[in-house]
């Protein structure tokens, strides 16, 4: 049986507001998902911008593939990711909205043995907001431990 591979961007939520989340496929060599597979990819930075009418992610670094030679990927390049063009259409014109951006949440492989990346529209946080973030989460685990 396979481990489960699912790298999270933990900061995500911290950071924003997260409004929507979609399931995206992903374009990848072969030299890409099997570092994947590996573990060997961080998605920490990543965010996605539009290029012409397709979707790509940016900065998401999947690191070279150790037996892969003269046929390894660049760790940084952008990638496309799959969507329906209905959910293309809606993000597009939801990020033209001042203030809103996609950000990767989860970069998972499927039941079918193929690469997703979650992603959510988000809606940057002041430094207020994430002291009450930071706050409430005090507040709920004070309540779980019982000692509040």
């Amino acid at each position: 049986m396979a481990q489960k591979i699912n790298i999270k961007n933990k900061k995500a939520g911290f950071e924003y507001f997260l409004l929507e989340k979609f399931v995206a496929g992903l374009v990848l060599t072969g030299t890409e998902i099997k570092s994947i597979r590996s573990g060997k990819a961080s998605i920490n930075e990543a965010y996605c911008v539009f290029i012409g009418n397709e979707l790509y992610v940016r900065n998401m670094h999947i690191s070279e593939y150790d037996f892969g030679t003269y046929n390894n990927h660049d760790p940084r390049q952008d990638r496309k990711l799959l969507l329906t063009r209905r959910e293309l259409k809606k993000l597009k014109a939801r990020l033209e909205e001042k203030g809103l951006t996609l950000v990767a949440l989860a970069l998972f492989i499927n039941d079918k043995g193929l690469a997703k990346l979650e992603i959510a529209l988000g809606k940057g946080k002041k430094l207020y907001d994430k002291r009450e973030t930071t706050k409430q989460k005090d507040i709920q685990r004070e309540l779980d431990r019982g000692t509040y």
